[in-house]
């Protein structure tokens, strides 16, 4: 039996367990063992390194992997290909890795979209005008810098909105976001409304309002649902969520991997979906079955 590792950018927060979910199911289809080693944060790319040269050096017959920083991973992606073992990717972005010699196929989340669709909901959830908020993830994530980009291309297609802060860091956890959000205390009450580009950025965020009585006063559009995300929407605390489909993307990511190692013809990008969640469609058929999709601990 064929072994391939998937490596993500980190095993704690929901979406990555939910891309595992995705991923075990594709490699039981696709009759693989499959190893799942990741990272316990999302900050730390010198460990993500080793651990894909550990699997490189053990000679697994294929890779997934979603990488923490997109030059630091170069060098160990180029001796994978060097090595002929197959190395795919969660999150093909727009620039193309298989340039830069990272990868070779991919799963597309089309990160400028996604930014996109955040900044025209929050658009018109502003009624196309006010002050804004930027509230960036971390340097040197390809995919996240791209949907902030695409965010704020999108804020320019209204006028009379004014960004007032985007070059504010979260941290990789809710805990550093939270406090890096109260640095900022000064502009968030200046602002109407807030874009924050991952799940654990938006949490902090949203905890950070709460401390201060804001929460519900400024309208508040995250990135990647979660329990305590979904809880935040219903309560009117959060206006919007951009969900992706992490458990479809794992599950794409590795039948790819599995198809390219066979010698089959894969698609360079595969499209796996996304959706703006409201509190006004959160019930409707299609976005629970997103859900229950989506991340299994919602099912």
């Amino acid at each position: 039996m064929k072994t391939i590792a998937v490596i993500p950018k980190n095993t704690t927060h929901v979406y990555w367990k939910a891309i595992e979910a995705g991923a075990r199911e594709g490699a039981i289809e696709a009759g693989v063992k499959m190893i799942w080693k990741g990272s316990l944060k999302e900050d730390d790319p010198a460990q993500q390194v080793q651990i894909v040269e550990r699997f490189i050096s053990e000679g697994v017959d294929g890779i997934v992997l979603a990488p923490i920083d997109d030059t630091a991973l170069q060098s160990p992606c180029r001796r994978c290909d060097a090595e002929r073992n197959p190395c795919g990717d969660f999150r093909f972005a727009a620039q193309g890795r298989a340039r830069q010699g990272l990868c070779q196929h991919g799963i597309d989340q089309q990160p400028p979209r996604r930014g996109e669709m955040a900044g025209e909901q929050l658009g018109k959830l502003l009624n196309g005008k006010g002050k804004v908020v930027l509230f960036r993830f971390k340097e040197g994530s390809a995919s996240t810098g791209q949907r902030e980009a695409g965010f704020l291309e999108a804020i320019k297609k209204f006028p009379n909105i004014q960004v007032i802060a985007d070059n504010r860091y979260s941290g990789t956890t809710a805990r550093e976001s939270q406090s890096s959000a109260l640095k900022m205390l000064n502009k968030l009450k200046e602002a109407d409304g807030i874009f924050c580009p991952t799940e654990p950025s938006t949490f902090g965020m949203l905890s950070a309002l709460k401390r201060n009585g804001l929460a519900g006063s400024k309208k508040l559009v995250g990135f990647d649902p979660s329990q305590g995300l979904m809880e935040g929407l219903r309560k009117d605390e959060i206006q919007a969520l951009v969900a992706q489909n992490p458990k479809r993307m794992g599950h794409e990511a590795v039948k790819a991997l599995v198809a390219k190692m066979r010698g089959e013809t894969v698609p360079t990008v595969i499209e796996t979906g996304a959706a703006v969640i409201t509190k006004g469609n959160l019930d409707t058929p299609e976005i629970q079955a997103l859900l229950a999709g989506l991340f299994p601990v919602f099912a």
